[in-house]
């Protein structure tokens, strides 16, 4: 029986989802739509699978097959990042973190983080999350005047601080990090690297970010971002902490692995060895340069004065308008994107005084610089009109237009 038939209610909601999906324009820097592989990957007959343990060593019988898929998924990560031992099994980016900072750390060990308000991760030690209540956190900031990281600085505040764990990689940072630079600030106070490159990994893997394989402990990452993968997560890391950062996951963390969405990783991996992934993620930094230099050339200033990656911060206080205020005007218009705050907002969080926008989704489309100067208009338009509701509705039938240019899941029902 299918969903329609078994569930009118939920069938609908996600018909009605899809339809939403396939007519707006997302600029969530976190989101993508992920290929129909992918979706059938996650979709199959694996769910029905309990795999406690890891291949060749389960809790559960009837797990041939699911141990070759989990191998084929480890053996894809290793050689698409290059790194010595993967585990794909963590269910989230911060269950990921959490088995990570557990397989190097004890409850009470010194780490550091960038701060959540200046593009850093609720696990990166925000003390209403586990990371900042486990832990003793040491938080650093970008620089105020350029709003880039100043790695001096940086090691100066390592230096007298004496960390057990240095995290890089972040949520809401427009430029490149240079993993070499945190391997010598690393290398100086005498503290583990870890590399959180959730947002970033699908550039690392298409060769258009740095890579933190050489320098890095530890690397953890989400694969439902730039990687065009299934919601998920893997650790990856230098062959002497492969054994703990196993243990941290299972029994540490989690019990049965989802083998299902192991198998939508493997296939993720696969996708991202193509040269049209290459291209794809080269594309995403184009359109993402493209996007920020016309909404700057429409006045509006961005932190730290562009991008170099997927993402663009902006400070829309030359409007007069909040983050969140500029969210809803956005979403009325069919442009979808998040509030965020800017380095030393003097907004609340739930406020903010930017929004983040991203490029993958609508690169994913095949939208190019041509449609990012539209997109670019499109937004500066509904800003300034964020009281015109006749307007918005005519925006509202323009993004329609650019998307229906561009379709994304022309054969896909529920």
């Amino acid at each position: 029986m299918s969903l329609r038939e078994r569930d009118p209610e939920i069938h609908a909601l996600v018909e009605k989802e899809l339809k939403r999906q396939q007519e707006c324009i997302d600029l969530i820097a976190s989101e993508n739509y992920t290929p129909v592989e992918v979706l059938q990957a996650t979709g199959s007959v694996l769910t029905n699978k309990y795999s406690e343990g890891y291949p060749g060593k389960r809790y559960y019988a009837g797990n041939e097959f699911i141990d070759q898929v989990e191998n084929i998924a480890i053996d894809r990560a290793k050689r698409l990042f290059g790194v010595d031992h993967a585990n794909v099994q963590p269910h989230s980016g911060s269950t990921a973190n959490y088995c990570a900072y557990a397989a190097i750390m004890e409850s009470g060990d010194t780490f550091m983080g960038m701060e959540l308000s200046q593009g850093g991760h609720l696990t990166h030690g925000s003390p209403v999350n586990f990371s900042g209540k486990t832990y003793k956190v040491v938080s650093y900031a970008v620089d105020r005047k350029t709003e880039m990281l100043d790695y001096d600085t940086i090691k100066k505040q390592a230096m007298e601080q004496k960390p057990k764990v240095i995290v890089c990689g972040y949520t809401a940072y427009p430029r490149t990090v240079h993993f070499d630079r945190f391997r010598e600030i690393a290398d100086a106070c005498g503290a583990f690297l870890l590399a959180d490159i959730s947002h970033i990994a699908g550039l690392i893997a298409g060769g258009s970010h740095v890579s933190p394989a050489k320098y890095a402990d530890v690397i953890t990452t989400t694969t439902h971002k730039t990687l065009r993968g299934p919601r998920g997560a893997i650790i990856m890391c230098k062959a002497d902490f492969a054994q703990k950062i196993d243990k941290a996951v299972f029994p540490g963390a989690q019990g049965g692995p989802l083998d299902h969405v192991t198998a939508a990783k493997a296939v993720c991996f696969h996708n991202a060895m193509q040269q049209d992934f290459k291209d794809y993620a080269h594309q995403i930094v184009k359109n993402s340069k493209m996007l920020a230099d016309e909404l700057n050339s429409h006045g509006l200033r961005l932190v730290s004065g562009g991008t170099d990656n997927h993402m663009v911060l902006v400070d829309l206080t030359s409007l007069g308008i909040t983050g969140k205020d500029a969210q809803t005007v956005l979403e009325r218009a069919g442009i979808i994107c998040n509030r965020n705050t800017i380095p030393y907002d003097t907004q609340k969080p739930f406020i903010t005084s930017g929004i983040r926008l991203g490029t993958p989704a609508m690169t994913t489309r095949g939208m190019k610089e041509s449609e990012m100067k539209e997109v670019a208009a499109l937004i500066m338009k509904a800003l300034k009109n964020k009281d015109n509701a006749d307007t918005l509705a005519s925006i509202q039938k323009d993004v329609l237009a650019l998307c229906t240019r561009f379709p994304i899941y022309k054969d896909l029902r529920a």
